[in-house]
């Protein structure tokens, strides 16, 4: 019985600090997805835009490397924050 009343104190005293990596899952969560809509919704307008156009692609392709590099970075920021949350706390 006291092995018992020893696990419910120990699980008691854990049970803070588990929502860190809770939260700090559902934000990478969210952050992995966001990332992933707003890069597909991307290469879904250039697709577009290069079959309306095929004569431009070239200049549709490189205009549209910079905001996907800065969406790629945002999402890879959210990682490591992520991981920071769960590492320092």
């Amino acid at each position: 019985m006291q092995e018992a009343a020893q696990a419910a104190e120990t699980f008691e005293h854990l049970v803070p600090h588990l929502w860190h990596y809770a939260g700090a899952g559902i934000g990478l969560g969210l952050a992995v997805i966001g990332a992933g809509l707003g890069i597909g919704r991307l290469a879904a307008g250039v697709a577009e835009g290069v079959a309306r156009q095929p004569s431009a692609a070239a200049q549709i392709s490189g205009a549209t490397n910079l905001p996907l590099f800065l969406l790629e970075g945002v999402a890879i920021l959210a990682e490591v924050f992520c991981l920071l949350i769960v590492l320092l706390k």
